[in-house]
């Protein structure tokens, strides 16, 4: 029936779409409604799983706890998540079901149509609302044919558009007007309003060019959303935060940029632990004044660890260690770690075995089946620095393929309730776990500061964690409050309910 979702669709990625249906699955919460995110297709190594040890993009992720539900993996049906330039692993329901070309994809797309209108039409059930995340732009019209995300999606809910275009980047009347103007006869009707997203300045100064653009495309502005500097998770590579340093402090963290790098989310509540500056390294240069290199998660740990060696970053990861310096893995740079990489069923990459950085005594052995649990790690020391923080939980979850054997040399520091241990080596100065999420609560990087200060001889600095679920639960309310005040709230909830219409 339509008036039970509203979609949300974009002038081109990046435009701020998932950041707005976070704002208005917010708004819902507020106003007393049950709404839920949906989003076809996902491409992204971002990801995240469910209890149920589902799969799904961390967008639809992030926008179910804007609304206050639990993520559900028919959220986002479809995650494609890219191996190389040309192939993507593709995961169905949660599940992984293989590796496809482009064109494979396209040609396996259409047997997909069926199987989510079912997910959504199920989700739509057992909600008042849901609010839909386009991808990319509907004006890629070489792409309609194929379409399961976009105008194809809004005709299978029967949802309207709310069509958002980015003014930062320049050009937002054009691009808007040419993408409506791209669009079929009947794809047009749905586009029941129109968003002006990332605006800096006065709102007057626009109100011509507004007038015009209405007169062009009869669709009516409904809202001007400032520029927000948004903390809430990003959903794929295409990020600023690569480019820039955030927070401020005493302790220089540096994460290793890798070319496939994954769930990079977890270090997004670094930059607002005290005491934490942190960046992202691409050079071996980068690396020299860090206190705490990171190496974080990625699709291809073999590839990228050869990347980092044909870059010289390998060999600033070793000289750091064994100057004493702090190295914490996750997941595949947890892999990296170790001694040997083997891949013998060509998981994860074309070359079948290779070293690793040697420090820690662990070998992994990929093997096609990949692990997705949630998990809750228990640090388990009572010798060494990190005795002090014995039996503190760190809850997170898993996605992994290879599978971790360790000699006499690797030291369990964290362990969990499925047997994926953390371990470290006997200097206790590198670390490692399979558990994405590891710093959400600010216990670990709490504990890792504390000892690069002890290392310092420096005391008296230390200062409470913060926990990134509560700094995201008011950034949601604050990304509301922003929306609310710059979008006709009256005039969404007519496109929602179909009032509009006429």
């Amino acid at each position: 029936m339509y008036g039970k979702c509203l979609m949300i669709q974009g002038t081109a990625s990046s435009v701020g779409k998932s950041v707005l249906c976070s704002a208005f699955l917010r708004i819902l919460k507020q106003d007393g409604w049950k709404a839920a995110p949906f989003k076809a297709q996902n491409m992204s190594l971002n990801s995240f799983v469910t209890k149920q040890g589902l799969e799904m993009g961390r967008a639809q992720v992030t926008q179910a706890q804007a609304a206050g539900m639990e993520p559900d993996a028919r959220m986002n049906p479809v995650l494609l998540k890219p191996t190389s330039d040309r192939r993507s692993q593709v995961i169905v329901e949660g599940k992984a079901i293989g590796t496809m070309t482009a064109m494979e994809y396209h040609e396996y797309k259409p047997a997909l149509r069926r199987r989510i209108k079912e997910i959504y039409d199920s989700l739509e059930a057992e909600n008042d609302y849901v609010i839909i995340e386009g991808a990319g732009s509907p004006a890629e019209i070489n792409l309609r044919e194929g379409d399961i995300v976009n105008m194809s999606m809004a005709e299978a809910a029967d949802a309207p558009v709310i069509l958002v275009g980015d003014i930062d980047l320049g050009g937002v009347f054009a691009s808007l007007l040419g993408t409506v103007m791209l669009l079929t006869e009947e794809e047009r009707k749905r586009v029941r309003g129109i968003i002006i997203n990332k605006f800096r300045g006065d709102v007057k100064i626009l109100e011509p060019g507004l007038r015009m653009l209405e007169d062009r495309i009869h669709i009516p502005v409904i809202g001007v959303v400032p520029w927000m500097d948004v903390e809430l998770e990003d959903e794929d590579s295409v990020t600023e935060r690569f480019r820039r340093q955030s927070g401020e402090g005493d302790i220089d963290v540096a994460v290793v940029k890798l070319r496939h790098i994954s769930n990079f989310t977890d270090f997004q509540s670094l930059a607002l632990q005290p005491g934490c500056r942190l960046r992202y390294a691409e050079t071996a240069k980068d690396l020299e004044k860090a206190d705490l290199i990171v190496l974080p998660g990625t699709k291809n740990t073999i590839d990228d660890l050869i990347d980092l060696r044909n870059r010289g970053m390998d060999q600033a990861v070793i000289r750091h260690a064994r100057r004493g310096g702090m190295v914490f893995g996750i997941c595949g740079g947890y892999q990296m770690l170790g001694s040997r990489l083997r891949d013998p069923e060509h998981t994860e990459s074309g070359v079948p075995e290779t070293s690793g950085l040697g420090l820690l005594d662990m070998d992994v052995v990929f093997e096609k089946e990949k692990q997705t649990t949630q998990a809750v790690g228990t640090v388990a020391c009572t010798t060494g620095w990190l005795a002090k923080y014995n039996g503190t939980a760190l809850d997170g979850y898993e996605i992994h393929a290879g599978q971790s054997t360790f000699g006499k040399d690797a030291h369990s520091w964290l362990r969990t309730e499925n047997g994926t241990d953390g371990v470290m080596n006997a200097g206790g100065n590198v670390l490692g776990s399979y558990l994405h999420g590891v710093f959400d609560d600010g216990q670990m990087f709490a504990a890792l500061a504390s000892r690069i200060r002890e290392a310092r001889g420096e005391t008296g600095k230390d200062s409470a964690p913060v926990s990134f679920e509560a700094f995201r639960e008011k950034e949601f309310d604050r990304i509301a409050s922003i929306v609310r005040s710059s979008v006709d709230m009256e005039a969404v909830y007519r496109i929602l309910r179909g009032e509009d219409r006429g």
